[in-house]
């Protein structure tokens, strides 16, 4: 048989051949290990305390293109490294290695024996006696090069992005411009004064207003506030600026503007997409009296903030045009109008609803509208006042809210001066 075979020709026992396959396992694994080291997926080297190399493994030698002999005790690590390298190793990598006795993850570069640079991420460790007096340094070296090439195209992408975006601020910057009149017109007897406060240069807003003269002396003006943003805002803002001026050359009664804005809106925007808007027109005429100084204004709300009057007395109020509904929902909105005199003295300031919801204090968690209640209790400290320093107490206001004025805001003021004193500024 085979087993008694093989005793009796002198051939291995059991014991014996279960010791001859743990010397070859033993050999394979000293084997295994060596190979581990030399042909690891990174770069090792030992170093001497002073940074001569000891030993380098066969990965980081094919990476480098060097030969055992061209670096092992010839050559200091710090020698494979670049000039920028090399000054950060003297003053950051190497003091901190010898006070805390290890750091990782450094990211440098290496010279090649052909000029060339490789990236890597450094992770070195002091190798310490029994007496725990340090012996040598060991350095782990991982090729960098893909992580190199990520990094690179993502800050290709960020840059790329980042001139979008700015293309972006500029066209709609430029296209928030051609929405609003590049100045206001002068009006004999009357000073006039506007803002636009962009809450997001990213974005178009839906605000806009204009002042221009109309037959027989008289003067319109009017200040809305588009639903939404973007470039669909900006359409419907277009079309609701140039209608109302068209409108107002037809027919300049205020209630009349409106509706035809509206009746156009309407036609236009009555599909699944509906588009609507606030909007207060006014017409400006003077006072007819020879005897009487000043200004007719006759305001029409659709859905608007309510005007604020500030009166040469300290005094001011709001303008209310109760019942006058959104521009564009229905075919027939109902158009509220109301007339007031403006006195020598007296300034009207007409404003969005970006003013009055604004947060007051966005930094604690949000904080509270404005609110009228607010507007009018600032209308009453301001007053009286004229047309620009109504306007820059206002841009005072919407800076101090800072982030808290999360809409873009329009305000248009107009004021009577007074002859024969001196304006508040």
């Amino acid at each position: 048989m085979c087993g008694l075979d093989g005793d009796e020709e002198g051939g291995p026992t059991g014991d014996e051949g279960a010791g001859d396959e743990q010397a070859q396992f033993s050999a394979l694994l000293e084997d295994s290990a060596e190979d581990l080291y030399e042909h690891a997926p990174c770069g090792y080297l030992s170093t001497q305390l002073d940074g001569r190399i000891a030993k380098v493994n066969a990965t980081l030698l094919n990476w480098l293109g060097y030969r055992r002999d061209d670096l092992v005790g010839r050559t200091h690590f710090s020698d494979l490294l670049t000039v920028g390298g090399r000054l950060y190793h003297e003053t950051h990598f190497a003091p901190l290695l010898r006070m805390q006795g290890e750091i990782s993850g450094i990211a440098l570069e290496l010279k090649a024996a052909d000029g060339s640079r490789l990236p890597v991420l450094v992770t070195s460790t002091v190798k310490t006696g029994s007496d725990g007096q340090p012996l040598l340094i060991r350095t782990t070296v991982v090729d960098a090069r893909d992580r190199r090439a990520y990094e690179s195209e993502l800050l290709r992408a960020r840059e790329e992005a980042d001139r979008e975006r700015d293309r972006l601020q500029t066209l709609a910057s430029t296209l928030q411009k051609t929405l609003l009149p590049p100045t206001l017109v002068d009006v004999p007897g009357l000073e006039v004064a506007a803002h636009y406060h962009v809450a997001s240069v990213d974005e178009v807003g839906g605000d806009f207003y204009d002042l221009f003269p109309l037959a027989g002396g008289t003067w319109g003006l009017f200040l809305g506030d588009v639903c939404g943003k973007g470039a669909a805002a900006a359409a419907v803002t277009s079309l609701a600026r140039y209608t109302l001026r068209a409108a107002a050359v037809y027919d300049p009664d205020p209630a009349a503007v409106l509706g035809n804005l509206n009746t156009v809106l309407n036609h236009e925007y009555n599909g699944t997409d509906p588009r609507f808007c606030t909007v207060v027109f006014g017409l400006l005429t003077p006072d007819p009296a020879p005897d009487r100084a000043g200004f007719r204004i006759t305001l029409a709300g659709g859905g608007h903030p309510p005007a604020l009057l500030m009166r040469a007395d300290g005094t001011a109020d709001f303008l209310p045009t109760p019942g006058g509904q959104l521009i564009g929902v229905l075919p027939d909105a109902e158009i509220a109008t109301t007339t007031v005199h403006l006195d020598p003295g007296d300034t009207v300031l007409l404003y969005t609803d970006g003013l009055t919801e604004a947060h007051t204090n966005a930094t604690a968690g949000g904080g509270e509208r404005y609110g009228d209640d607010a507007l009018l209790d600032f209308g009453r400290a301001l007053a009286p006042s004229t047309a620009s320093g109504t306007i820059s107490a206002v841009r005072d206001l919407l800076d101090a809210f800072g982030s808290g004025v999360d809409d873009d805001t329009a305000v248009l003021s107009i004021h009577a001066p007074r002859p024969d004193s001196e304006e508040r500024q």
